[in-house]
């Protein structure tokens, strides 16, 4: 079995601010942003500030909540080609 990495980042918790007291995020050099749990693991990646914060809220929330089994969209398509 192949081992998973887990991509960590060092806090500097002096100078680091936590979003909700639990998550904090930072620009890329290649423009996306990253969110970070308050241990520094690596959360969520997206292509704006806004949406990482609300991304990640939501994947924190449904951690703490479970997630949903019910299917949001229909991966089938009906009809004759």
């Amino acid at each position: 079995m192949a081992k998973t990495k887990t991509k960590e980042a060092k806090l500097d918790t002096e100078h680091t601010t936590l979003i909700d007291g639990a998550f904090t995020v930072d620009k890329a050099s290649w423009g996306t942003w990253r969110s970070y749990d308050a241990q520094g693991k690596e959360l969520v990646t997206s292509l704006t500030e806004e949406s990482c914060i609300n991304s990640t809220r939501f994947y924190l929330k449904s951690l703490q909540e479970g997630f949903s089994d019910t299917a949001l969209h229909e991966g089938t398509v009906g009809g004759k080609l």
